[in-house]
């Protein structure tokens, strides 16, 4: 057995001590001695001592995520805080603020732009379907006309027309003629002669004019004119290409470059409200859980670099006792759920029962090979502080 870390010899060793002494003085070996050697095994309770420290369960070195001055030191050392409560704010936060503002209007705007893609896939895919309708139209139209530059000027049915009219002022020249043959003998200053001479004149005019734009019509194009017509037919192939490319485009429904385009855009712009978010929230340091803050590494108006300790936070109600020098000879007997005796070198009338609740599969660093065990205990002594030195013993079985 080990030797208490105050200095006295184990309970064992007492024992066997005890069991001696009475031995030697029952003289010739009465009954009494065995007796009484039974009774000092009976008390016996193997135990292993350690020397350990007061902890909290849960303690943490509090440090900002950002760099800057403090603006608001909201506690100070001693003071209780709730998870969540401020402990302290960094400067910059109005520049932040309007940096979440910026990206939360283009969040609004990727999400409008988004909806809006959505809700007129049907429409888009309408107008597309009818450009496509007049475009072909158009296109083979155009190459209607063309075709016919390698015979005719135009069509029959303007050919048609252009015969009638000539037809028509034929008619009137006749007429116009018999009328005047009424007034010939006349002489030249009568003004009934001079009057239907005047409509026989305008007759020939007429009638003139409608034969040659008959003949022009059955004349074959020349070349400006069949140049203007392959042109208008390029151009009209371009235009129904185009809108070829649109239908297939989106004949299916929303097109998915522009669905991608618009979903890339609607995720960066969360992004950004997040990244502006997080650099806010970054400024200010709250408490991740409820405890005191039992220091303080910083005052208003100092500056704290990125991950230097603000702050010291622990949970001083819940506090155990961790070992610091039980060796490896000792940990192999100890088990988790064993009973443990603990007392502590500042309160020397003070005993509390305890239980190993953990056992460190990996020794400690320093100097020796030893374990740290964590003891919980069964009640909490009024002026037990964190830090102060505990001394355990583990009952174990042989």
């Amino acid at each position: 057995m080990m030797w208490h870390k105050k200095g006295l010899i184990t309970r064992g060793a007492l024992l066997i001590g005890i069991g001696i002494l009475v031995t030697a003085c029952s003289g010739s070996g009465s009954a009494a001695t065995p007796t009484t050697t039974a009774v000092a095994e009976a008390d016996y309770t193997p135990v292993v001592s350690a020397t350990g420290m007061v902890m909290p369960a849960q303690w943490a070195k509090l440090s900002v995520k950002s760099i800057g001055t403090v603006e608001d030191l909201a506690v100070a050392e001693g003071d209780q805080v709730k998870a969540g409560q401020v402990i302290l704010r960094l400067s910059g936060s109005d520049a932040a603020e309007a940096s979440v503002a910026t990206a939360q209007l283009e969040l609004t705007s990727a999400q409008q732009n988004y909806d809006t893609l959505i809700e007129n896939a049907d429409q888009a895919r309408a107008q597309a379907q009818l450009a496509l309708v007049n475009a072909q139209d158009d296109y083979d139209d155009a190459k209607e006309k063309r075709e016919r530059k390698e015979y005719l000027r135009t069509d029959q049915e303007t050919l048609d027309i252009a015969k009638a009219h000539l037809i028509i002022a034929e008619d009137a020249v006749t007429q116009a003629e018999t009328n005047y043959d009424r007034f010939d003998s006349l002489p030249e200053d009568n003004p009934m002669r001079a009057e239907v001479f005047s409509q026989l004149a305008e007759a020939r005019q007429q009638r003139d004019k409608a034969l040659s734009n008959l003949n022009w019509l059955l004349g074959k194009p020349d070349a400006q004119e069949i140049a203007e017509a392959d042109a208008n037919v390029e151009v009209t192939k371009a235009n129904l290409n185009a809108a070829q490319r649109e239908w297939d485009r989106v004949k299916d429904g929303r097109d998915p470059s522009d669905l991608a385009l618009a979903q890339g855009r609607l995720e960066n712009a969360q992004k950004q409200v997040d990244a502006a978010t997080q650099a806010l929230d970054d400024l200010t340091l709250v408490a991740p859980f409820e405890g005191q803050i039992t220091k303080l590494y910083v005052r208003a108006g100092e500056w704290t670099a990125l991950g230097q300790p603000v702050a010291m936070l622990a949970d001083l109600s819940k506090l155990r006792v961790e070992t610091t020098d039980l060796s490896e000879i000792d940990v192999a007997r100890i088990d988790v759920g064993d009973t443990v005796e603990v007392t502590f070198d500042a309160l020397p009338d003070v005993t509390v029962q305890g239980v190993v609740d953990f056992i460190s599969p990996q020794s400690s660093e320093g100097s020796g090979v030893n374990y740290t065990v964590i003891v919980l205990l069964n009640e909490i002594p009024e002026k037990l502080r964190w830090g102060m030195t505990a001394f355990v013993d583990i009952q174990v079985s042989e």
